[in-house]
C-alpha cells in the first residue's frame, strides 16, 4: 500500500509541476519581435492549454486509483503474477523513439524548418502506430500461452491498464492525424501549428512516463 501512495504522490507531483510551469509561463520572455509582446500579454494562456493540463490531471488521477486497486488486490490468495512478454520491452523501445521523434518535430515547428516538422510529424506518428501494433501482439502472445482475461485477476488488471494506456494514445493519434492534415495540405500557417504540435508533444512525453510507471509496477508483481 505503501508503494501505490508512493506512485500517486510521483504522478500527481510531475502533473501539478507541469500545469504551474505552463499555467504562468511567460511566452514574451522568450520571443523577440516587440509585436509579439502585446499579444502575449492578452492571452498569454490559451484556454485549450489550460484544459489540456486539466485533462492530464484527471487521467493521472484515474491511473493512479487504478495502481492503487492493482496493489490492493494483489494481496488475496487468487493472485497469480503474469509474466510479461518480451516485446513489451521492444514496444517500450518505440514508444520512447516516438517521444524523442516528437520532441525533435516541437523543435523543428520553433525553427521553422518545415520539410523537418513535415519528417518529425510522419516518424513520430508512424513509430507509436508501430507501438499500438505491438501491444496487440503482445495480448495475442498472452492469449496463445494461456494467459486468458478471465483467469486471474493479474491477468485482468495487465489487459485494462495496457487497453487504458492504448486508448488514451489513439485518441492522441487523432489530433496528431488532424495536425498532420493541416501541415501537409498547407491550410494552416506555421503558427497556428505550434501550438498543437506542442500540445502533442507534451501529451507524448506524458504516455511515455505513464507507461514507464504501469510498467515498472507489472514488473515488480
Amino acid at each position: 500500500m505503501t508503494l501505490s501512495l508512493v506512485f500517486m504522490f510521483l504522478m500527481m507531483a510531475v502533473v501539478v509541476w507541469w500545469l504551474f510551469h505552463q499555467v504562468f509561463a511567460k511566452p514574451w520572455a522568450t520571443q523577440g519581435a516587440i509585436e509579439d509582446v502585446h499579444a502575449a500579454s492578452t492571452a498569454a494562456i490559451p484556454s485549450i492549454k489550460v484544459g489540456f493540463w486539466v485533462f492530464l490531471a484527471v487521467i493521472t488521477s484515474m491511473f493512479s486509483l487504478f495502481g492503487s486497486a492493482y496493489y490492493m488486490r494483489m494481496q488475496l490468495s487468487d493472485w497469480i503474477p503474469l509474466n510479461e512478454p518480451t516485446i513489451l520491452w521492444y514496444n517500450t523501445g518505440l514508444l520512447v523513439l516516438s517521444s524523442v521523434a516528437m520532441q525533435w518535430t516541437r523543435r523543428a515547428v520553433y525553427s521553422g524548418h518545415i520539410e523537418q516538422l513535415k519528417l518529425g510529424v510522419i516518424v513520430s506518428g508512424v513509430i507509436s502506430i508501430v507501438f499500438l501494433v505491438g501491444q496487440i501482439i503482445a495480448w495475442r502472445n498472452l492469449n496463445e500461452a494461456g494467459y486468458f482475461l478471465t483467469t486471474n485477476p493479474a491477468n485482468a488488471f495487465f489487459y485494462l491498464l495496457t487497453a487504458l494506456h492504448g486508448i488514451h494514445l489513439l485518441g492522441g493519434l487523432l489530433v496528431w492525424c488532424k495536425t498532420a492534415v493541416k501541415l501537409f495540405r498547407g491550410v494552416a500557417v506555421l503558427a497556428e501549428l505550434r501550438l498543437s504540435i506542442e500540445l502533442c508533444t507534451t501529451y507524448w512525453h506524458y504516455l511515455l512516463l505513464l507507461w514507464l510507471a504501469l510498467f515498472a509496477l507489472m514488473l515488480s508483481t
